[in-house]
């Protein structure tokens, strides 16, 4: 069971993933991370009062830092969705287990062992074979935005597992994260401007936080009751659905070269969570 909370939350990803690239011709990404982060706060808050769970925290440092990471993360990924496409943008943002393992090596004192070293080259070499021959000119801010994202996200993750050893819930971390992330999407939506939508928009930024949110739980659930291991790399699934909605609904045909460097990333983020496991 906790395998199929894993895919449900992988292809609810990939429906909100569906959900900004149709809104990011009309809204800018700071509109769209508001509705992200605005939906999911509020889905928190009430499953925060279903539990009886108390959002105030101690750890407020820790929270700030795992938020501001998180929502710098979210605000590279969705800009990197309206500019590429779905497949390469959500493949770039699952590059994060390889700046994971960097940044465990350089400032947590963790070895750099063979393996993880091979894998971590593994991944470098797909990114550069899916970014060379697929984008043109014009795409490159998307692809560093959408490399970024992976990048920072990594200090996300890193901040999730140090407020688990400090025993903060879930539904704490991400209200912290969602609330963060709602802050920022508002100041950068004043600043671009202010869109008002007409009600299939609605629908669609609606969309974007719902299938966000119900990703979040579902995942969370998987870890939860599941081997972590499993867990972690069922989660390139979404690449996948990812791709065929891509493929569905604008006809993003990848080149074999793109599949090799989608099948190196996730290779290499799978290799990376088996070695640091058995370092473990």
């Amino acid at each position: 069971m906790p395998a199929i909370w894993m895919i449900v939350s992988c292809f609810l990803f990939a429906c909100m993933g569906v959900c900004v690239k149709l809104s990011s011709g009309s809204f800018s990404t700071g509109e769209i991370v508001f509705y992200r982060g605005a939906v999911s706060m509020l889905m928190m808050v009430a499953l925060a009062a279903l539990q009886g769970q108390r959002l105030t925290t101690p750890h407020w440092r820790m929270h700030l830092s795992r938020s501001l990471s998180g929502s710098l993360a979210l605000c590279c990924y969705f800009f990197a969705i309206g500019l590429l496409p779905l497949a390469t943008a959500v493949t770039l943002n699952y590059t994060s287990p390889i700046f994971v393992a960097l940044l465990l090596a350089a400032f947590f004192g963790e070895r750099l062992r063979w393996p993880v070293l091979v894998a971590v080259l593994v991944g470098f070499a797909g990114v550069v074979i899916l970014l060379r021959p697929t984008l043109q000119p014009a795409q490159w801010l998307g692809a560093a935005a959408g490399l970024g994202s992976g990048a920072v996200a990594s200090l996300a993750y890193i901040s999730v597992r140090e407020l688990g050893r400090v025993g903060e819930p879930e539904v704490r971390t991400v209200f912290w994260f969602s609330l963060t992330t709602t802050l920022i999407g508002l100041g950068w939506a004043l600043a671009s401007g202010v869109h008002r939508p007409d009600g299939m928009q609605l629908l669609t930024l609606l969309g974007v936080g719902v299938f966000g949110g119900l990703a979040q739980l579902a995942m969370t659930r998987s870890y939860r009751f599941g081997r972590t291991v499993v867990s972690a790399n069922l989660s390139y699934a979404t690449v996948v659905f990812a791709s065929l909605f891509g493929m569905l609904f604008w006809g993003e045909l990848m080149p074999p070269s793109s599949w090799l460097a989608i099948a190196l990333i996730i290779s290499s983020a799978i290799l990376i969570s088996f070695a640091t496991r058995k370092a473990r």
